[in-house]
């Protein structure tokens, strides 16, 4: 089991507190840090249906922040959770994290998915109602991206004419989704592994299955969940890392219960990590 925990989804105030944040988790044996892909915030309010946090902003950056993590820390790796990627111009992506996982040594997992916001689709000149198709094209085309020279590729949303990158790159990509037929049957057909959302641990045999019809050997596939550490104690949370390592998930990401300071959150994760790592 591998163990993890995110940035705050507000980005933090400077660099010295983003250091200060990644290097304590290093130091404490955690395996990944992940942090929101989100470009843009709106007011408070806006979406009285929805937590403020997954809109407000102002977001830390996944490829700013992990290029300058990725110069200040050793082992831990990076994993955009999510990045809007049909948001987003495919080819500038397949530069960005190609680049990351360069200056990282290879520490950089790439974390896609799709978001309910069309107002930042739009204001990034997209179109949120073709956001399924698109990334599926987009996965395919930063692989070539990652593994051909140059390529050529023409259709709706992509015109490129013998175009690349001219080296080559290795990251894996994750997707985020939640547990409906679609977005698994998607998981299970392109992704490096699946960031799960919502209550998951049920769907977690339908989502091999569906691996297996794809082709694929759901042994090892990587999935991961979350934990958060409240206030029932190390016992609620070992029972909850236990749970999940007999269904098969294999990376466990680690949050701190609303309400406590940034210190004690932090404490509380490390704290955490320790009693399910021993466990």
């Amino acid at each position: 089991m591998k163990f993890g925990a995110g940035f705050p989804l507000k980005a933090m105030a400077d660099a010295a507190a983003i250091r200060d944040y990644a290097q304590t988790l290093e130091g404490a044996g955690f395996d990944f840090t992940s942090t929101a892909g989100h470009v843009l915030g709106q007011p408070a309010g806006t979406y009285p249906d929805r937590a403020a946090p997954q809109y407000t902003g102002p977001f830390n950056d996944p490829f700013v922040t992990f290029a300058f993590l990725a110069g200040v820390t050793t082992s831990i790796r990076f994993m955009s959770a999510i990045l809007i990627l049909p948001a987003l111009p495919t080819a500038l992506v397949a530069k960005q994290a190609a680049e990351l996982a360069l200056v990282s040594g290879g520490r950089f997992d790439l974390g896609i998915g799709v978001s309910w916001n069309g107002a930042e689709y739009r204001a990034l000149g997209q179109n949120p109602k073709n956001r399924g198709t698109r990334l599926e094209e987009q996965v395919s085309l930063l692989r070539r991206f990652w593994s051909e020279p140059y390529l050529t590729f023409a259709s709706e949303q992509h015109d490129i004419a013998n175009l690349g990158l001219a080296r080559p790159a290795s990251v894996p990509i994750w997707f985020g989704t939640e547990t409906g037929e679609t977005a698994l049957r998607r998981v299970a057909r392109l992704a490096d592994g699946w960031m799960s959302i919502g209550n998951f641990l049920p769907h977690v045999p339908r989502f091999q299955q569906y691996l297996r019809e794809a082709g694929r050997d759901p042994t090892g596939f990587p999935i991961r969940g979350s934990v958060v550490a409240g206030d029932g104690g190390p016992d609620t949370w070992i029972e909850t890392a236990r749970k999940y390592r007999d269904a098969g998930v294999t990376h466990i990401t680690i949050g701190a219960p609303p309400g406590l300071s940034p210190e004690l959150s932090l404490a509380r994760i490390v704290e955490a990590r320790a009693a399910m790592a021993a466990a």
